[in-house]
């Protein structure tokens, strides 16, 4: 695995902390993980509905 230098506010510390604690992550490193996985997820399902759209559009309107 890489290491990736990330510096965050101490109140997302604590957020992160507290998950840990009701033992929703084992720890920091598995939290900022998932955190990571999620954000991809979402971005590329962002992209995909975004050119669904647009070949709708196109469908309909024969243009861009």
């Amino acid at each position: 695995m890489e290491t990736v230098p990330a510096k965050v506010t101490k109140k997302l510390v604590m957020e992160i902390d507290e998950l840990i604690k009701e033992g929703w992550y084992a720890n920091r490193s598995d939290f900022i993980r998932d955190a990571i996985r999620d954000m991809i997820k979402k971005t590329k399902l962002e992209r995909l509905e975004d050119a669904i759209k647009k070949d709708v559009a196109w469908g309909i309107h024969g243009k861009d």
